[in-house]
């Protein structure tokens, strides 16, 4: 195993852990001092929105929740074996990035519905959540709500009344309510799409593996 590769896969599990540290603390901040629905206001354009859902990111929901949160298990299982297997064909770090990325913004939120109904009270408008004995908490075992607190409304204001159907009602662009995890897997497949464009189109046509396991026998001779 070369040193690029060492060296890159401590990279990526650095990644993955300090991302997904930074993206836990924030969470049980949000949940342990904020009842839901409260919001703290940084600037006009930035608030913080306690909300939880069941859903996918920014709070989508199209399956049970076991269902989703198992899909998500598998997905993560899946992206690490693939980073493995990059890592060996000596992908480029920048891929190596952003794929670990995604991994810590979905083990994030993986990681709420594990184990955020075992260890917390229910969140409420009237009062805030708390730490409970393991397994005494809101929910069992992968169906825990995810938490979200982002809260970006950087344009308010009120169509014309002009406006096809919409006239005359108030209006907020970029309304969803995030998390650390959220913007994460966001950020990681903009940039992936933007500069992986090469690895991204190998993987698509199959090549990705025959190419960069070429290289790397010549690498290793």
């Amino acid at each position: 195993m070369s040193r690029r590769c060492i060296s890159n896969g401590w990279l990526s599990v650095a990644i993955i852990v300090v991302l997904l540290l930074i993206d836990q603390v924030i969470k049980i901040w949000v949940k342990t001092n904020m009842a839901l629905y409260d919001t703290i206001t940084i600037f006009s354009w930035f608030r913080l929105h306690f909300i939880e859902n069941n859903g996918m990111a920014y709070g989508m929901a199209f399956v049970p929740k076991i269902a989703l949160s198992l899909f998500r298990i598998v997905a993560v299982c899946l992206l690490v074996y693939y980073i493995c297997r990059q890592l060996k064909q000596h992908a480029r770090t920048r891929y190596i990035v952003l794929l670990s990325l995604i991994v810590a913004g979905a083990a994030g939120n993986i990681f709420d519905s594990m184990f955020y109904g075992l260890i917390f009270s229910n969140s409420s408008p009237y009062f805030v959540a708390s730490f409970v004995p393991f397994g005494h908490g809101y929910a069992s075992f992968l169906t825990g709500k995810v938490v979200d607190m982002f809260y970006l409304p950087i344009i308010e204001t009120t169509l014309p009344e002009w406006f096809p159907f919409w006239g005359g009602q108030p209006y907020t662009f970029f309304s969803p309510v995030f998390n650390f995890a959220d913007a994460c897997i966001s950020v990681g497949v903009v940039l992936l799409l933007l500069l992986c464009r090469k690895e991204l189109g190998d993987m698509s046509s199959g090549k990705n593996e025959e190419i960069t396991a070429e290289e790397a026998s010549h690498q290793d001779q």
